[in-house]
């Protein structure tokens, strides 16, 4: 038996952490190390002892590839941590229109193309993140994984599968 996920859940569908390390471009050690650490707790589901998954939604995914970009930029875990705290306060719709530019040291959010030829002129920025840009690269990347809604396997399709394996789990409440 299958039901679709209606559009205004799919911002509640899961993605357990290899899922998410595959969408993001980094590696299961470093999405451990970040959860452990506080800088991106999952906001579906964290763990709650041994042998349960945490559970990373859309938001959550877009914020591990922002972080792994500027990682690679060279900026530094504590700026990153700042920049991560304010993004999550940030609406989801606000984000998609948001750049992130920095010298290297410093991150600067601009919402629009005045503020980004504000900050080169001044001689600070040097590269930028078009948050809108990475918010498409993880949707085309999580549209060929499988996620989880209520405790159902849900695949790219949309489509909820209560599959004898979906039933166990439920049952068992993993």
């Amino acid at each position: 038996m299958t039901s679709p996920v209606a559009p205004d859940q799919q911002s509640e569908i899961g993605y357990r952490g290899a899922t998410a390390c595959a969408a993001a471009g980094i590696s299961y050690r470093q999405l451990d190390y970040w959860a452990r650490t506080g800088l991106l707790e999952p906001s579906v589901r964290t763990a709650s002892g041994s042998g349960t998954a945490r559970l990373y939604g859309f938001r959550d995914i877009l914020v591990l590839k922002i972080v792994k970009r500027l990682l690679d930029a060279g900026i530094s875990l504590q700026n990153i941590r700042t920049a991560v705290t304010h993004l999550r306060g940030r609406g989801v719709t606000e984000l998609e229109s948001i750049t992130l530019m920095s010298d290297g040291a410093s991150i600067y959010e601009c919402a629009s193309a005045d503020e980004i030829i504000d900050l080169l002129q001044g001689g600070q920025g040097v590269f930028g993140i078009a948050v809108g840009k990475v918010w498409h690269e993880v949707e085309g990347s999580l549209a060929t994984l499988q996620g989880e809604f209520n405790g159902e396997t849900v695949h790219p399709n949309g489509v909820a599968v209560n599959d004898e394996l979906s039933q166990r789990r439920k049952a068992k409440g993993a």
